[in-house]
């Protein structure tokens, strides 16, 4: 049974909370922020055994087995290796880190003590994302990924928008990338996993869209176009949009022989097909082929929601499961040390071209 923390008491934390007790082979023992008021009433909603204000104290009081850090993003690195130090393991909330180079200490660091980690990409890990995979790893797609476009829509309006765009000392306009660097992360991972070389050429453009600009904001960048060449034969297109209608949440991926469209909203997956038909029936069959995989994909929703599997952060408890048995059984991590080190690798060079952010600023140690 493996006993596990929770370090940040703030919102996102309610769903590791609520995915951690789902699973059997774990005991969610203790809770932990900086501000103790946080702890506690994540702890009294929960049935915690124990909630505290310092890491250290709450790792000597409940010896915690996997802790997870759901802190803002400046508090990750400090918090992940004080973690590690005290012979944890350790699941980081995205952004991973502020920068690559804390990235790759991170990752050396935990096999050094021969310890897991992962980071909190869960979006690769929706029934959708699952089903493109196992379609790519069985040869669907051929012997080779030749390109991959990615869009990642995102909504500035609501509770969270208002407040990072009202608030000139927000968390986030503190991030080398800022609201890139809390946001796109999911996209790039999913592109990040197919990619074969591990120094690609990224060619990053970014901009304040007319919008925001007409109410006095040209801090945040809300609008992003990437091209990425992995030098091995597979490029990439991935579009970040704050004003694209519809707010889109699409990969596709074409190999040397079929391609494969996830909409990630709808959960929907399509096997496109490589070949043509021949004369007209190109301007028939395929849509008839498209539409019986649409009705599949309505049929196959619909069983999962009924057997309760079909909520909204499915990826999440899946995530946390299959690292909880990389732990527990010495299975595969979930993501590989390669691709959480090659994501945050394009991700600051994007953010090094939109933002001049390349030079590392400052860890935060916080426990909040």
């Amino acid at each position: 049974m493996l006993k596990v923390a929770i370090v940040g008491c703030g919102k996102i934390a309610d769903s590791h909370a609520a995915y951690i007790q789902r699973i059997p082979c774990c005991e969610l023992v203790a809770v932990c922020d900086r501000e103790l008021l946080m702890a506690q009433q994540l702890q009294e909603r929960f049935a915690i055994a124990a909630a505290c204000s310092d890491l250290d104290e709450m790792v000597k009081t409940v010896s915690p087995h996997v802790i997870h850090i759901t802190t803002p993003a400046q508090t990750h690195y400090p918090l992940a290796v004080q973690c590690l130090n005290h012979g944890c393991h350790v699941y980081v909330e995205k952004p991973f880190t502020l920068h690559a180079d804390e990235t790759a200490r991170l990752l050396e660091l935990a096999e050094s003590k021969n310890l897991k980690i992962t980071a909190g990409h869960d979006a690769q890990f929706s029934q959708a994302a699952r089903r493109t995979r196992e379609l790519a790893r069985s040869g669907y797609l051929g012997d080779r990924v030749v390109h991959m476009e990615g869009y990642y829509g995102y909504e500035l309006g609501g509770v969270y928008g208002n407040a990072l765009l009202d608030d000139k000392n927000h968390w986030v306009r503190r991030l080398p990338g800022k609201l890139l660097q809390n946001i796109i992360s999911h996209g790039i991972a999913r592109i990040a996993e197919h990619l074969k070389g591990d120094a690609p050429t990224v060619i990053a453009h970014g901009f304040t869209s007319p919008l925001l600009r007409s109410v006095g904001e040209n801090e945040i960048i809300d609008e992003l176009r990437v091209i990425i060449d992995d030098h091995e034969g597979t490029t990439a297109y991935f579009t970040f949009s704050s004003q694209m209608r519809p707010v889109l949440h699409h990969f596709r991926i074409y190999g040397s022989e079929n391609g494969l469209f996830m909409d990630e909203q709808q959960q929907i997956v399509l096997k496109l097909r490589g070949k043509r038909f021949k004369s007209y029936a190109e301007n028939f069959l395929p849509a008839a082929i498209l539409a019986k995989q649409h009705v599949g994909n309505f049929f196959r929703n619909t069983r999962l929601f009924l057997k309760s599997e079909f909520h909204m952060d499915s990826g999440k408890k899946f995530l946390i499961e299959t690292f909880y048995d990389s732990i527990l059984h010495g299975a595969p991590l979930p993501i590989s040390t390669r691709e959480i080190l090659l994501t945050a690798r394009i991700m600051e060079d994007i953010f090094a071209q939109v933002h001049g952010a390349s030079a590392p600023i400052a860890s935060v140690s916080a426990t909040s």
